[in-house]
């Protein structure tokens, strides 16, 4: 049995125009006589709409009962793309993750799927259904309605292509595919035809939005094949596999950048052992996410400067945790707004020497400072003044031949 899943997502399915194309698609699908398994996201704005409802129901909403409301969005989205089947003359129904069942585990409002019942699904399919599967939601152990995060309809569909061992996995959204950067800030973006997850996990951690990173990791884990296209225009995508399917001659594959960081600096901070884990776990208790980090030592070694980055959100929660922490010890606090982090990501760089020189000396030219630095296998990435930021995307995307 030729098995495919298509995923769509909420730009795709937002209005009743866009869920007849999305009908027209997987119609399309079964005339190359797949067997089509769909899985959809809520209609544009609808999750947001949700959350604002329980934010004004509650500051403190239960977290059980924020899973059963958000759930409810995908119904509404699957209700209308079966229908539109039927009115096709397509065997169609809607399936919500409880009549699978998908099992999950792990808290609410952010669970993971542990398996999938495969055998009502396999029965439908073989019978000439198209099953339309609520994505981002399961169920625990104590059938309660779980959901899996933003975004988890992407890992919803990865697991269906796992479980039900599907050929392919195709992700529908409003883009062609994954670029090399940004084609909002930067026109001369290019799509990329063949990434690998490495890479494609170190653009979406780093502020890519085309899918979120758990999915990513997701498929790396379990060697699911996804393929990223847009649901508007007929073109190839961008094909996400494994590294060892890839030809490719670029040093680097992508750059990102984000727009929503800040930098705090903590100087004269007195160098002991613990003293870093004393400032960031009160920070990592509070579910702040602290990126780059750099420390430099006195000449003396008694004291050190540290500063790392956070999101521009949770700069004043940062801001009073660290002054009620009695456990360190500083001269002086420092905070910035405005700065920006770029990254290059790709596999060349690791067999490449000299990729770290020209990205330097590409930034230098352009008179672009940079603040802060960290490395990985196949990341470098830099903070600098955010002013600067689109002048060192521009810069970069030229040094590494990314436009042509």
């Amino acid at each position: 049995m030729k098995v495919v899943v298509l995923k769509f997502g909420g730009t795709s399915v937002g209005t009743i125009g866009k869920i007849k194309r999305v009908a027209k698609i997987i119609a399309s699908y079964r005339k190359k006589n797949y067997k089509v398994i769909v899985v959809s996201s809520a209609m544009t704005g609808v999750t947001n709409d949700l959350v604002k409802k329980s934010l004004e129901i509650s500051e403190n909403f239960s977290e059980s009962e924020y899973d059963v409301l958000l759930s409810s969005g995908e119904q509404v989205a699957c209700s209308l793309i079966a229908g539109r089947l039927i009115h096709l003359g397509i065997k169609s129904r809607t399936w919500l993750a409880w009549q699978i069942p998908i099992f999950t585990s792990g808290p609410h409002k952010n669970s993971r799927i542990n398996s999938i019942n495969k055998n009502k699904i396999f029965k439908y399919l073989k019978d000439g259904g198209v099953p339309i599967i609520a994505g981002f939601q399961g169920i625990n152990n104590h059938d309660r309605v779980t959901t899996i995060g933003r975004g988890g309809s992407d890992a919803s569909a990865i697991m269906l292509s796992k479980f039900l061992k599907a050929e392919k996995c195709i992700i529908y959204t409003d883009v062609e595919g994954v670029f090399t950067t940004d084609p909002n800030k930067l026109k001369k973006a290019k799509k990329i035809k063949v990434i690998s997850y490495e890479e494609m996990l170190e653009m979406a951690s780093l502020g890519a939005k085309v899918m979120q990173p758990v999915s990513i990791q997701d498929a790396r884990l379990n060697r699911i094949d996804i393929e990223v296209k847009s649901s508007y225009v007929r073109k190839p995508g961008t094909l996400i596999t494994r590294k060892s399917k890839i030809i490719n001659n670029k040093i680097i594959t992508g750059i990102s950048s984000t727009h929503n960081d800040s930098k705090v600096t903590l100087v004269g901070v007195r160098d002991k052992p613990g003293v870093a884990a004393s400032i960031f776990k009160p920070l990592s208790t509070n579910s702040i996410n602290v990126d780059m980090v750099v420390q430099n030592i006195s000449e003396n070694g008694k004291e050190t400067d540290l500063t790392f980055t956070i999101k521009a959100e949770d700069l004043n929660k940062t801001k009073k945790i660290i002054k009620v922490n009695k456990d360190i010890n500083f001269r002086k606090l420092i905070f910035e707004k405005g700065v920006s982090k770029i990254s290059i990501i790709g596999v060349g760089m690791i067999t490449t020497p000299g990729v770290t020189f020209r990205m330097f000396q590409a930034l230098a030219k352009k008179k672009i400072n940079i603040q802060v630095i960290s490395t990985s296998e196949i990341k470098i990435s830099v903070l600098i003044d955010k002013k600067n930021a689109k002048k060192a995307l521009l810069a970069l995307h030229k040094e590494f031949k990314l436009d042509k």
